[in-house]
């Protein structure tokens, strides 16, 4: 925790200097009356003048370091960043570290963006939120609500860092709206059990956790749907939460694309994903239900309702439907097997990545940017970084951490399901979640996939909402 002390040791001295008479523009919020020295107490001259310099070259990295003594967080339901339990024994470790607390509060994908919208157009946003660069980076980056971290990132950290996460939490202004903590490949799952009993295993390799093609995809859907007598799989567009699922789905299954390779405009209105939306269509064990998110396919996934999710990932997979109730398991005790998307051929399928860090809103109070600074480095770049990250459930970012003194590869050695999920991390296709109008893209894919399933022509709605998505169109 070597930068957490040190910006610590800088944040004591300044207000000690206070105390001592020195002069400042902003009041302290700590007792500092404790803090008083004798030259006896404290040293030599020139001791005092090294320290004093030690500060100010932190002030230098990190700005003002005279942190607030409290501060907000907001965090959406990533692995067990949404588990108050959790949280509290990750800030415990915090506030012991550095005197600073944090009152948290959680928010989900069905309400929480609107909840972050509205206390930001009042005025009244968190000083730190957690979640992905399409939030931070191409949302609330974009829009100029976010502070930009830059100074938090050394050669060494941008060195150790994933250059792939790390490149998506730059705007296109230069500026880092999020500090990454945490990433992952999203995929789908499937009922193995009831698979098994409806001789679908055949159209699928369990070893790779690839299908054999996307013929053999549609092939598995209908035995199994012939097996149940219900639907097998449900492409939800009650709203835009999970949406990654749905995307990584059509666009894998004939080759198509989501975004421009630039992140300029979106690709979706392509004779590849008419092709696979009109598959899905036609398929008769896949519904189109408006009346769910992701999050509640996952209910129905782990309750036995379906018997495939497209809104899975490896924070599931260890914890299905955060039940508690055993790793990879449905309510009843069914196996569940991820499984990457399918594509026409079988092989290579891009999945959509998953990204989580923190980002820091600018609300013009900087002792708190302050002391959300010193969180992120506290969790992000210090001891207390493997367990930050194990309870996310998401692989780590990056190796080392402290100036690569600190080996954070390791966290997972022990977890065989872990180990097992890592066979999905080469799968890892574009972060294209950064394209600009992300928010009205999202949107409009909801929205066609809506006049999809109602019976609306699949060509006609691609192109209007793709272009809809173009323009920015967000309602």
């Amino acid at each position: 925790m070597k930068k957490i002390l040190a910006l610590v040791l800088a944040m004591l001295m300044a207000l000690s200097l206070v105390a001592c008479g020195g002069s400042s523009d902003d009041t302290a919020t700590d007792d500092t009356s404790d803090s008083t020295t004798t030259e006896e107490e404290s040293g030599t001259d020139e001791e005092e003048a090294e320290a004093e310099a030690d500060a100010d070259a932190e002030v230098e990295e990190t700005g003002d370091v005279e942190a607030a003594d409290s501060i907000t967080l907001w965090t959406y339901p990533i692995g067990g960043w949404g588990t108050e339990e959790t949280v509290n024994e990750l800030i415990a470790g915090f506030t012991e570290a550095t005197g600073i607390s944090v009152t948290v509060e959680y928010l989900d994908y069905t309400n929480g963006d609107e909840k972050v919208n509205t206390a930001l157009a009042a005025g009244e946003g968190p000083d730190l939120i957690m979640e992905g660069p399409e939030r931070l980076v191409a949302d609330w980056g974009a829009s100029g609500y976010m502070v930009d971290i830059s100074d938090l990132l050394d050669d060494t950290d941008i060195a150790e860092i994933n250059s792939a996460a790390l490149d998506a939490c730059y705007g296109d202004d230069g500026a880092v709206y999020e500090y990454p903590l945490v990433m992952t490949a999203h995929c789908m799952a499937i009922n193995k059990t009831v698979f098994e009993a409806a001789g679908a295993m055949q159209y699928l390799d369990e070893e790779t956790h690839l299908w054999n093609s996307s013929e053999d995809f549609f092939a598995a859907v209908q035995a199994v749907y012939e097996y149940t007598g219900s639907t097998v799989g449900a492409i939800y567009c009650g709203g835009q939460g999970g949406d990654q699922g749905t995307r990584a789905l059509v666009n894998n299954l004939y080759g198509g694309t989501f975004a421009s390779a630039d992140h300029t405009s979106y690709t979706w209105n392509s004779e590849e994903n008419i092709k696979a939306l009109e598959a899905l269509v036609a398929c008769e064990g896949i519904e189109f239900d408006a009346s769910i998110v992701g999050g509640d396919e996952i209910a129905q996934f782990y309750q036995g309702t379906l018997n495939m999710a497209f809104c899975w990932n490896i924070a599931q997979q260890l914890d299905p439907n955060t039940a508690g109730t055993g790793s990879g398991l449905t309510l009843s005790g069914d196996e569940i097997l991820f499984m990457a998307f399918p594509t026409e051929d079988g092989s290579d399928p891009e999945l959509c990545g998953g990204i989580w860090g923190f980002g820091i809103f600018d609300n013009g109070d900087d002792a708190k940017i302050a002391a959300a600074k010193l969180f992120i480095q506290y969790m992000c770049d210090s001891e207390a970084t493997a367990d930050a990250v194990t309870a996310a459930n998401y692989f780590a970012v990056r190796d080392t951490v402290v100036d690569g003194t600190v080996d954070i590869s390791d966290i997972w050695a022990d977890n065989e399901i872990m180990n097992e999920y890592n066979i999905l991390m080469q799968y890892l296709g574009d972060y294209y979640q950064v394209t600009t109008n992300w928010t009205a893209a999202r949107y409009q894919w909801w929205n066609m996939l809506q006049v999809i399933g109602a019976g609306g022509d699949v060509a006609e709605a691609v192109e209007t909402y793709a272009t809809n998505a173009d323009n920015g169109v967000s309602e």
